[in-house]
């Protein structure tokens, strides 16, 4: 009887710890009825979740710094700044079009404001950085190094993260742009989760704040996640933002549930309709996460023809948009503000809400721009999806929006799948 007890004790421990590391860790999604709330990235960096994660928390796991050795950062720094370094693995990424976006190359004189401004939260994504900051300097390459700026802020990383991105100030003062890094201790995983991601999102972007002379409401903010992204992924979202006269523009980001790809921000997105990008009845399955826009046609045609359609919100693992309600300190990423009612949701939700709200009514999708969150998978979703420079090759033709300027009346509010409802679009804001 003993040791069936212990037994049972152990099998119990053994499934806590893999529901803990599955909400805690970078595995993914694996089962379709029964999703998990864990994040595609550590918990201290923001990316959204794919189910609505735990409001607060209570506890931090100390983290014990593995250092690099020099070698080591030199040959991580050598991988970020050549193109064509094979020393690290890393996604491959094709050529790409260059007449597409030859417009974007600036030149201005030196004095010019600065036209793009990259921003990122990491930890503890050591491997991913060859091919993530690789492609943001081949890009402050092509757009013009003196008009561009880079902002990570690094959460506790064990891996060496830090180490390498604190060492890649060297290489990117000669390259001559604006590089701000910081490490913080901050943490989502001690009270109000939603409101520390928002605390780290926000510092990634307070050196605009700090340095106003430099940048202008016409700036360009390129948010990225820890995403295996492409240089043409990022010129795409910058491209079809200055084209469309978007305010935003958001990628699409995709897991792998079983052998198919699954739309990995279901919990932040949401159609013009107001709705999610799929269904999740409140069982909490996800049999339909391969029926995308399933009530809204016209959605669905625009998303199966690779053209960008209007939403009420994304992120989606990689956004472009317009400083100017950051720079004029009209929008912050915030938490929700639950005590007069809102809807708790994510972040970055509530910034495209936010957006809405003071008449930045452009909000996009572009569904060329398909992104996953390793180098591994990142080429699976490309094979299955598409790689942006072919998905916008020869024989493309851009459509426009029709811009809808009125937000949907109501939007589908999910602080868990068991508890789901309209609420007006505008709860909680005055």
């Amino acid at each position: 009887m003993k040791r069936a007890k212990l037994l049972i004790v152990g099998q119990v421990v053994c499934l806590t710890l893999i529901v803990l590391s599955l909400y805690l860790g970078r595995d993914r999604l694996t089962r379709l009825r029964v999703p998990s709330f864990h994040e595609h990235d550590d918990p201290d960096s923001p990316a959204t979740a794919t189910g609505p994660p735990n409001q607060t928390s209570t506890s931090a796991t100390p983290f014990k710094s593995a250092l690099l050795g020099g070698d080591r950062i030199a040959t991580y720094i050598d991988a970020i700044m050549d193109a064509n370094s094979t020393v690290l693995p890393r996604l491959e990424c094709p050529p790409f079009p260059v007449a597409r976006y030859e417009y974007l190359k600036l030149r201005h004189g030196d004095s010019a404001p600065i036209q793009f401004f990259f921003a990122l939260d990491l930890r503890e994504c050591l491997d991913l950085l060859p091919r993530l900051i690789g492609s943001v300097v081949e890009a402050i390459r092509y757009l013009g190094p003196k008009q561009c700026a880079l902002s990570i802020i690094e959460g506790p990383s064990n891996d060496g993260t830090g180490q390498v991105l604190a060492a890649l100030r060297p290489a990117l003062d000669a390259l001559t742009t604006t590089y701000y890094f910081k490490s913080t201790s901050v943490s989502s995983k001690v009270g109000d989760r939603i409101a520390r991601l928002a605390e780290l999102r926000n510092m990634a972007l307070q050196p605009m704040l700090d340095d106003k002379s430099r940048y202008s409401t016409n700036t360009t903010v390129i948010f990225l996640n820890d995403v295996a992204i492409c240089l043409d992924d990022i010129l795409e979202l910058v491209h079809q933002r200055r084209s469309l006269g978007a305010d935003m523009t958001c990628a699409m980001d995709w897991t792998y549930a079983g052998a198919n790809p699954t739309f990995y921000d279901v919990w932040v997105a949401r159609t013009i309709k107001g709705d999610a990008f799929f269904d999740i009845p409140p069982d909490g399955n996800w049999n339909s996460a391969w029926n995308l826009f399933w009530n809204d046609a016209g959605t669905q045609s625009r998303f199966t023809a690779h053209q960008p359609f209007q939403v009420f919100s994304c992120w989606n693992g990689a956004v472009t948009f317009t400083a100017k309600p950051i720079i004029e300190k009209t929008i912050t990423f915030r938490a929700a503000r639950t005590d007069v009612g809102e809807c708790f949701q994510g972040e970055p939700m509530l910034f495209a809400k936010d957006l809405w709200f003071h008449g930045y009514n452009k909000i996009a999708t572009i569904p060329s721009v398909n992104l996953e969150y390793t180098d591994g998978n990142g080429k699976r979703i490309k094979d299955d999806k598409g790689y942006t420079s072919r998905l916008v090759g020869e024989g493309h033709t851009d459509e426009r929006i029709e811009w809808q300027l009125e937000p949907p009346a109501q939007v589908r509010c999910q602080p868990n799948w068991e508890n789901q409802f309209w609420q007006p679009w505008n709860t909680g804001l005055t």
